[in-house]
């Protein structure tokens, strides 16, 4: 199939295109490479898509666009041009704190690029169109763990609220037009390549230089950690996983299903890198939440999906990326 990857400089959306390639189909990828984090990281995994399309002979089959969600009309024509057989939407504005302090930067990408990509692919009509949601849209609940059928409609960050937005106008293009959705409510992603405002790269350099990680509501945190090639996984059995209901508009849970303490997290990040570790207990934050816990049931009935990777394997393969990426950085 030809599918565009949007995001496809992202942490996620380029080990999705890589996976892609090697199971033979056309990926067309576009991304903003904006400055939120070093642009220098998401260079680098533009190259690694490069060389990986090289390895596996699929040059031709890669194509990638500089291009901003917010480009209407040159989104449109892309589109136009392409005549995408699936689109999966991994780009946007990421991380909740940022939310707070950048408002307006959400409600740009999340918001109105999310209704230009539903537009496009309402004229330019697509299999399928599978896109990020995210567990914050979960709020404050707690009831564990999170099911699909849980209300959520007390977000607590701006991000969670874009992301909840994201789904209602889905469900609306799909009511209105036809257009099969897939929202995926992803649970705290982590692995090689990931980004530098996430908790594991930040701990993983605190670590490092020897000081003290910072860990929210005194300690009393719990993430469901999903190792990224879990989460790629799942994707990749939803590609042909079209909704058949009335309004053709569905929502998943994609995480591991086992929350991990944040303490725990922390201390085996630093046996893994052998280096001692220094935890700095604070206050809640603002817009966070104190558990996330992915019921996953629902996206096992429907394509087999189970998270495979061990907490234990998952933070190996991410120190051993960290170490080799930090000594090219130095």
């Amino acid at each position: 199939m030809k599918i565009l990857v949007t995001g496809a400089a992202g942490f996620i959306g380029h080990h999705l295109a890589c996976r892609l390639l090697a199971l033979g189909h056309t990926v067309v990828g576009i991304d903003n490479l904006n400055d939120y984090y070093a642009v220098s990281l998401k260079q680098a995994r533009l190259a690694r898509l490069k060389n990986f399309a090289r390895a596996v002979g699929a040059e031709q089959r890669l194509h990638f666009v500089r291009m901003a969600l917010e480009e209407r009309e040159r989104l449109h024509r892309l589109f136009a041009d392409e005549r995408f057989d699936v689109a999966v939407n991994l780009a946007g504005q990421a991380g909740v704190r940022y939310s707070i302090e950048n408002p307006y930067a959400y409600i740009s990408s999340n918001v109105m690029g999310f209704v230009n990509l539903l537009e496009c692919v309402k004229d330019f009509p697509v299999g399928h169109f599978i896109y990020a949601s995210s567990s914050s849209v979960y709020g404050g609940n707690t009831k564990v763990p999170f099911s699909e059928s849980d209300p959520v409609e007390n977000p607590v960050s701006l991000y969670a609220a874009t992301k909840r937005s994201d789904e209602l106008m889905a469900h609306v293009y799909g009511k209105l037009y036809g257009i099969p959705t897939t929202g995926l409510r992803f649970f705290t992603v982590y692995g090689p390549w990931g980004r530098p405002d996430m908790a594991p790269m930040l701990f993983a350099e605190a670590i490092v230089k020897e000081q003290p990680i910072k860990v929210f509501n005194y300690g009393h945190m719990m993430r469901d950690f999903t190792y990224v090639d879990d989460i790629v996984e799942g994707i990749v059995r939803l590609l042909n996983h079209v909704p058949q209901t009335e309004i053709p508009a569905d929502i998943y849970n994609i995480g591991c299903g086992r929350p991990v303490a944040l303490t725990d997290f922390i201390r085996l990040l630093g046996e893994r890198l052998d280096r001692p570790v220094c935890m700095q207990k604070l206050p809640m934050q603002k817009g966070d939440v104190e558990r996330t816990y992915a019921d996953t049931s629902k996206l096992e009935a429907a394509v087999g999906y189970r998270a495979t990777t061990t907490l234990e394997e998952g933070i190996g393969h991410f120190v051993q990326w960290y170490t080799e990426w930090r000594k090219g950085t130095d």
